[in-house]
């Protein structure tokens, strides 16, 4: 048996792959509110304002998320509803990285984003 193909059989090698795909998405989820944290955080506006934004804008994505993007959410989408749910909450945190001044992982995020889901979208998961 070859141990490192990747043919969907469902060999060990494939179980890991799909399992680390998995946690490279947690880990996007993740990012994109570091990302709209850390644009909060580096606005020019004052103390206030800052606080506001770092804390507030990763606290409605969270809020978001839990209604409608996570495995048991209140009101969890679908289809194309999902995909369009997912690109504009992942490219919320792409656009903060770059309004923050991080344009190389902005750039970075949004590759490992499109790759990354699109993997999960072949692979069902």
């Amino acid at each position: 048996m070859n141990r490192f193909r990747i043919d969907g059989s469902g060999s060990r090698t494939m179980i890991v792959v799909k399992g680390a795909n998995l946690a490279v998405v947690f880990l996007l989820e993740l990012a994109a509110l570091a990302g709209v944290g850390t644009w909060g955080f580096t606005t020019r506006d004052g103390l206030g304002a800052r606080l506001l934004a770092g804390l507030g804008g990763p606290a409605v994505l969270i809020v978001l998320w839990a209604l409608f993007g996570a495995p048991d959410a209140t009101y969890k989408v679908h289809g194309a509803v999902r995909v369009a749910f997912e690109l504009g909450w992942f490219g919320i945190g792409v656009a903060a990285f770059a309004a923050a001044g991080y344009v190389t992982q902005a750039t970075v995020f949004a590759v490992t984003f499109a790759v990354s889901k699109t993997l999960a979208v072949v692979w069902h998961q």
